[in-house]
């Protein structure tokens, strides 16, 4: 019912979902969009792909099994999330009799791309030289960070050589 919409689920409010929060079309309206086109998961979706990363794929009770323990979850909430998520495309469900069994559409290293893509579009607009100033400015590197960083780097440098090589 009504009251249950300002019940904390999953870490959010979900009173921040349209009061008909069934209609899946009402609830799309809330969404975030990455600058180059693609929908960024929000907290609470995250944390349930989290759950289904983790297991690979399960009911609405298996997700809510596996969610952070700090998240009270309710069937009816972890349903809509689940509803919203397919319509974005992070998730989709195969019947399984009369169960719905869910995976994941998008995996971490994807949500992982568009978050730093959106970090560097809406923070350093655009530069990855000005985000990798900003990591090494606040001091909290070790070294062995900054070894791997410049193997990473002498590695795609050796990589684009090899593949610039290749198309010519």
């Amino acid at each position: 019912g009504k009251s249950s919409l300002s019940t904390a689920i999953l870490g959010l409010r979900i009173d921040k979902i349209p009061q008909a929060s069934n209609n899946v079309a009402s609830a799309m309206s809330l969404l975030r969009r990455h600058p180059g086109g693609r929908q960024l998961p929000t907290n609470a979706e995250l944390r349930i792909l989290r759950a289904l990363w983790k297991i690979g794929q399960g009911t609405v009770e298996d997700v809510i099994q596996h969610l952070p323990s700090a998240a009270s979850a309710n069937y009816k909430t972890v349903q809509t999330f689940l509803r919203i998520m397919e319509q974005k495309g992070f998730v989709r469900h195969v019947a399984r009799g009369r169960a719905f069994v869910f995976e994941p559409c998008i995996s971490r290293e994807e949500v992982g791309q568009l978050t730093v893509r959106n970090v560097l579009e809406q923070h350093f607009n655009g530069s990855r030289a000005q985000l990798l100033i900003n990591l090494l400015g606040d001091g909290r590197i070790e070294e062995s960070e900054l070894d791997e960083l410049e193997e990473l780097i002498r590695r795609y440098r050796a990589q684009r050589t090899v593949d610039s090589s290749k198309m010519e």
